[in-house]
């Protein structure tokens, strides 16, 4: 797959569709891969006439690592992020840079938990090269909403796999944890999923660098008041990780967005809601070009 350099980290990233079509980025969530977007989705939303991207944040996947940037786990896993080396802003900064390295001028952009407060970041800093926006299970940073139940957060903070069959297990336990309780459940394919995530690379020092940004972000709910890119907000009405009021609160704090709640759809993208959700980003996306 290819990499560029992007605000001076170097990014994996693949396209789905026609080059020639209007770019759509995906930004994915705390600790996961480009690879969390299935490519079926991926190519669903091709087939919508977009140009699809998706890439790898930096800290995980095959972009670049910054070990050589400390933080103190312990700390992080209480939830204190002062020893963060970088803020979501910053993977905001990032996502810009990747689209001015692929030659691309405006974008719509899509992201999933931490991806979509990284898309609210990038609503915040880089309006200007956004068409329309889209985020998804996540929240605003005010500590007062998107709340998680003991259970999703310890699956969120469990031990690494030390091996692709541990790996395989792990992401079987973490879907009951955080996952969609009103669609069917396939544990092959999560099995499957996890152990291919493990396979391809394994950062956990990465995934709490990126955890200690989310912490250390703040509330983005004021600067999000000024937003007037069009902006939709999907949330799982039974999600456990980031509960539905992150969603509510989000739509809540940005002008004219539009919100959809799946129900039953906890922290993850469920096959059954692929069409929602591929609708949704569509219909929002049609707003642009009539600004």
């Amino acid at each position: 797959m290819p990499q560029v350099t992007a605000n001076g980290i170097t990014l994996e990233y693949d396209t789905f569709g026609d080059a020639g079509q209007p770019a759509l980025l995906l930004v994915m969530g705390l600790g996961a891969q480009m690879t969390a977007w299935d490519p079926a989705l991926c190519q669903l939303l091709a087939d919508k006439g977009f140009h699809v991207i998706r890439f790898d944040n930096r800290d995980i996947g095959l972009s670049q690592a910054l070990d050589h940037l400390s933080v103190d786990a312990a700390a992080v896993l209480a939830g204190d992020g002062s020893s963060a080396p970088y803020r979501l802003s910053d993977m905001a900064d990032d996502a810009a840079a990747l689209l001015t390295e692929l030659g691309i001028e405006r974008a719509h952009v899509v992201g999933a938990s931490m991806g979509g407060m990284i898309v609210q970041e990038l609503l915040i800093r880089h309006a200007d090269r956004l068409l329309s926006a889209c985020s998804i299970m996540s929240t605003t940073g005010d500590p007062s909403v998107g709340h998680s139940t003991p259970e999703a957060m310890a699956a969120l903070q469990a031990p690494a796999p030390q091996t692709a069959q541990e790996a395989g297990e792990a992401a079987i336990r973490a879907s009951k944890a955080i996952g969609s309780t009103g669609f069917p459940f396939d544990e092959e394919r999560i099995r499957a999923n996890g152990i291919a995530a493990f396979e391809r690379s394994r950062r956990p020092m990465g995934f709490l660098r990126q955890f200690a940004a989310i912490i250390a972000s703040g509330d983005r709910t004021e600067a999000l008041r000024s937003v007037t890119t069009p902006t939709v907000v999907i949330h799982g009405g039974a999600d456990p990780l980031l509960d539905v009021s992150g969603g509510k609160a989000t739509a809540a704090a940005i002008p004219d967005s539009r919100l959809l709640i799946i129900p039953g759809m906890g922290h993850d993208l469920p096959i059954p809601a692929w069409p929602q959700v591929v609708d949704a980003i569509a219909d929002n996306a049609a707003r642009s070009a009539a600004v």
